[in-house]
């Protein structure tokens, strides 16, 4: 099974992702490190990718959440997915991907992404993101604005795991 932790820059996927990951003894992936060094310079200087920039890294995850379906991997996936087309290119089959909406307010996530250090994806794209969120039907939402052992324990509520 592959749970694909989705959400705007901030929201939490990459901690969350990593703890679910962790406390289901999974493997963890970052969609992050399949950005190509190009699209990280661009986010690093406060330019908003466009479906353009954006469709070899989902085609690139698209591959690897393949082959991890093929070979019975369980994994959790952090990604931005935020478009429903995005999903639709990565979501290969509802009964083995399960997607997984960290939900919070802009201000909530600003916050956050305010106090961040080290990370390629300025504040200033927070906006952008938001504008191109879609939020998904049918997935499974936990409010960001929980503990995170508060969200794993939801998130495995919700699956059953």
């Amino acid at each position: 099974m592959i749970i694909l932790v989705m959400g705007v820059s901030g929201s939490g996927k990459s901690t969350i992702g990593k703890l679910l990951a962790d406390s289901l003894h999974w493997e963890f992936s970052d969609a992050d490190a399949f950005h190509s060094p190009e699209n990280i310079e661009k986010m690093r200087h406060g330019i908003p990718l466009n479906d353009l920039d954006r469709m070899p890294w989902l085609l690139a995850l698209q591959q690897a959440i393949q082959q991890w379906l093929q070979e019975n991997k369980n994994i959790v996936l952090a990604c931005s997915a935020l478009k429903a087309s995005y999903r639709q290119i990565l979501v290969l089959d509802e009964e083995d991907i399960k997607l997984v909406y960290l939900k919070g307010t802009f201000e909530l996530i600003q916050k956050r992404l305010h106090m961040r250090q080290g990370h390629f994806m300025p504040e200033e794209l927070l906006k952008s993101q938001f504008a191109a969120l879609e939020e998904p039907s049918g997935a499974i939402t936990v409010d960001v604005s929980d503990p995170a052992d508060v969200i794993v324990q939801k998130i495995r509520e919700s699956l059953g795991i």
